[in-house]
């Protein structure tokens, strides 16, 4: 199966921006498509950015324009770039992983703190 491990949270000014990084134990190009999800308490968890295996990417309106997902697949990480940073978007992050034969792996998590 696949592990996934996020890193890059912290506290940040609104306004400012963060990279959060997520490094998969196997290639990313084996993967349909990989995604950042977040979720603040209390809230549903929701998807942010998704990247497919052939490079096609989808955000939602809340971060479209602000945030871009990309991927290293010689390194077999995965980024999410976010700038503008809102209170809004105060949230733990979460990596997630889809593969073609079901399997659906997610990371720990990484805390992201926007401060007004």
């Amino acid at each position: 199966q696949v592990q996934l491990v996020e890193s890059g949270g912290g506290l940040v000014q609104a306004g400012g921006s963060l990279r959060l990084s997520c490094a998969a134990s196997e290639s990313i190009f084996s993967i349909s498509a990989m995604g950042w999800y977040r979720q603040a308490p209390g809230k549903q968890r929701e998807l942010v950015a998704l990247i497919t295996s052939g490079g096609s990417t989808n955000y939602p309106d809340s971060v479209k324009g602000r945030f871009t997902i990309s991927r290293d697949n010689a390194k077999n990480m995965v980024y999410l770039q976010m700038n503008s940073l809102k209170p809004e978007d105060t949230a733990v992050y979460y990596c997630h992983a889809m593969q073609a034969g079901g399997g659906r792996y997610w990371g720990k998590g990484t805390l992201v703190t926007v401060s007004s």
